[in-house]
């Protein structure tokens, strides 16, 4: 014991008594001199630390998850806090007889082989400490030799937000070697001893619930003989149920009341439309900045759209119902009247019926104008003066001047002018036709579109 002591005591002075160096020659007295229950340990003269322990050999990975510290969507990144820990056998090193296991100093590691272990989707990685740092290395009786670290790690996820919200992330992250191929090192999640956290294939699933997501990891076997833990971020869709698609949908259910309202009331209608649609507008301007890029149209926006398009559809049918208001009112029945004209003088001038004892009885009176005579009809004749002015103004009105010469109009020209009439005068009718087809159709094509939106979404 004594001989060992003065070794020891140099060790602690070159060392500082905390920490080791990285200096070769004090390693090789760390190696030498390490204690367990008052035996030392030795590393063989003939090993090398280039070399794995065999032909293909097998790394375990275990991570125990501690917790989710954030998920950027901007930079697509997660971070995680973790204990990470490798494990392998090495049958070139020897533990004292009768002991479990050995804690060697973390500096150790640079005397003996270490995988080669690579994250591909690793962007930074810290290992924490507090009085020092949170990693250790222990060597079993069994020959296998144990790396623990602790450590925030940020991973890169390339993540897709053309379904946001309703978008669920699958981030892969693969722990595998950079150097050897997979004839000499292989990883795979610890099937034996197993440790706490993440496990074999199947046998266990963590979750972790955020504000925005439920986190879950799975393990997983990769192509590339590596170990591979996958991530999936699923939104939480509760809010933006609540936020978005409720309001929107309370927007589009209020613009049908605009249908109930006396088309002749335009203000209370026109207010009624207007909110509701600067409302969506308002709505989707929020939604778009606050939600992640994608490349295409995200499943919000396609939504947000498509409510704006049924409030504008509501305000169009009002003004079709408006403009056929004011044709029914206006010129409806002057287009009566000339159809009738126009049927009269295609059949030309009604003869005149006169008496032609009244017509030597009645006196002719006149003045004469510019060397002629013009007759003046006495008053027993006005009802033929206004016969006479009402077909002139007919032969003048402007339907007459559509008729082609031949005195007859083509048979497609008359039935679109026909079914052009009946559109009108049916949307602009007193009794609000349009606007009782307008309550039954608008509903039963937002329900349709209720249907197809989150079958094709969620599926």
């Amino acid at each position: 014991m004594w001989k060992l002591l003065m070794p020891l005591l140099a060790l602690v002075a070159f060392g500082g008594g905390a920490t080791f160096p990285a200096n070769k020659e004090l390693l090789e007295c760390a190696s030498q001199i390490l204690y367990m229950d008052q035996h030392s340990y030795q590393v063989p003269t003939d090993y090398n630390r280039n070399i794995p322990p065999g032909k293909n050999t097998t790394v375990y990975i275990g991570v125990n998850i501690i917790r989710v510290s954030g998920v950027d969507e901007n930079k697509q990144e997660i971070t995680l806090d973790v204990f990470l820990q490798v494990s392998w056998t090495e049958d070139r090193l020897n533990v004292p007889h009768r002991v479990p296991f050995i804690d060697l100093p973390w500096e150790f590691r640079q005397l003996i082989w270490t995988p080669d272990l690579y994250i591909w989707q690793l962007q930074t990685m810290k290992i924490l400490s507090v009085l020092q740092e949170m990693a250790s290395l222990r060597l079993y009786a069994n020959r296998t030799v144990t790396v623990s670290i602790g450590a925030t790690i940020t991973i890169k996820c390339d993540m897709d937000f053309v379904l946001y919200p309703l978008d669920v992330q699958n981030c892969d992250i693969d722990f595998g070697s950079y150097k050897y191929t997979t004839e000499d090192v292989r990883f795979e999640w610890r099937e034996v001893a197993r440790w706490l956290g993440l496990g074999p294939v199947g046998n266990e699933r963590s979750e972790f619930r955020l504000p925005k997501y439920v986190v879950t990891f799975v393990t997983a076997k990769s192509e590339h003989s590596a170990a591979r833990m996958q991530i999936i971020l699923s939104r939480e869709l509760r809010s933006y149920l609540l936020e978005s698609y409720l309001p929107s949908s309370l927007f589009v259910i209020i613009s049908w009341g605009s249908f109930c309202v006396i088309p002749e009331i335009v203000p209370g209608r026109m207010v009624l439309l207007v909110t509701t649609l600067l409302s969506l507008v308002t709505m989707f301007d929020t939604v778009s900045t606050n939600s992640p890029d994608a490349l295409e149209l995200k499943c919000i926006e396609v939504w947000l759209i498509s409510c704006t398009i049924f409030v504008f559809l509501a305000l169009l049918e009002y003004f079709v119902v408006l403009f056929g208001i004011r044709y029914d009112k206006s010129w409806s029945r002057r287009r009566q009247d000339l159809r009738r004209a126009a049927s009269a003088a295609q059949l030309g001038p009604p003869p005149l019926h006169i008496n032609h004892l009244q017509r030597l009885s009645t006196p002719v009176t006149g003045t004469p104008q510019g060397g002629m005579f013009s007759p003046t009809l006495s008053v027993e004749d006005e009802g033929l003066k206004q016969q006479f002015e009402h077909q002139a103004i007919q032969r003048d009105s402007p339907i007459l001047e559509s008729i082609p010469p031949g005195g007859r109009a083509t048979g497609f020209v008359t039935r679109m002018r026909g079914v052009i009439d009946n559109g009108v005068m049916f949307c602009g009718a007193q009794h609000g036709a349009l606007d009782k087809y307008a309550l039954m159709i608008f509903p039963m094509c937002f329900l349709l579109f209720n249907v197809i939106y989150w079958t094709t979404y969620l599926s």
